[in-house]
């Protein structure tokens, strides 16, 4: 049986391995310079237990016409109005590096009751930690390895300065990001972070823990800073395990006191 053909759901949408059932629904937020594509593999992996939906950020790829919102607090606005539609039934949110905390903060923003079961924040660390006014003038190249873009741009000067193009305005939105404290949302809360990752270790991670009222969570996976790339589909067996969707996934143990789920240090 041939495989159903990507689809797009309005402009916000991309939906890499459509299903003809409903199954859990897993929205996943690109990091900076990133595009909807990057989670291609991944959807195509979690096929058919869990059906992917990554946000098509403007000012790239099919909306590179498109402008991107001015500041972190609308872009989260707009999100959120964008995908209020499509959160019925299960579904969860997965966001790497600058998508983590858009993930985060577009949970946040929905009632209770509205938001998504788990948020699982990859390669990025806690909120708190983002409103330092980090620079956000890197030297180019390394600017596109860590967007994951060195290998797709090759030696064309164009394609460059267009990947460059993007990465910078995304990191000017998220210089304006102001974290403010509030209560702990309800969603469980899963951090994730390669264990080739040049920029973060599992301990700066471990902050997340404070910002959910549900179960914790965090894993060491292989790879580096971008786990879910163009080439590589991702943590695809620890978002299983979490999102309970495999034969061997199981409930948060909390037997000891300590909220942790259990066989997933270490994948």
């Amino acid at each position: 049986m041939r495989a159903a053909r990507p689809r797009v759901e309005g402009d916000w949408l991309l939906i890499p391995a459509p299903a003809d059932h409903r199954p859990f629904r897993l929205f996943c937020f690109p990091h900076a310079g990133g595009d909807a594509t990057a989670f291609m593999l991944l959807g195509r992996a979690m096929a058919p237990a869990a059906e992917v939906w990554a946000l098509r950020l403007p000012a790239r790829g099919g909306r590179r016409a498109q402008p991107m919102p001015a500041r972190f607090d609308l872009l989260v606005r707009t999100v959120t109005a964008e995908l209020g539609p499509h959160l019925d039934g299960r579904f969860g949110f997965y966001g790497q590096s600058f998508g983590a905390l858009l993930a985060y903060e577009v949970a946040r923003a929905l009632p209770p009751g509205r938001r998504p079961e788990v948020v699982i924040a990859a390669s990025a660390e806690p909120p708190s930690a983002w409103a330092d006014g980090k620079p956000v003038d890197r030297d180019p190249d390394e600017l596109l390895r860590l967007a994951g873009l060195n290998d797709l741009v090759g030696a064309d000067p164009e394609l460059r300065e267009l990947a460059l193009t993007t990465i910078r305005a995304d990191l000017e939105v998220r210089g304006s990001y102001r974290y403010r404290p509030g209560p702990p949302i309800e969603p469980d809360l899963h951090a994730v972070v390669g264990a080739a990752d040049p920029m973060l270790t599992a301990p700066q991670l471990a902050g997340w823990a404070a910002l959910t009222a549900g179960s914790f969570g965090l894993s060491v996976v292989p790879g580096g800073h971008l786990l879910a790339t163009t080439q590589r589909p991702g943590p695809v067996s620890v978002l299983t395990s979490i999102l309970g969707l495999g034969p061997d996934s199981g409930s948060p143990d909390f037997s000891s006191g300590e909220r942790r789920w259990p066989a997933l240090a270490l994948t």
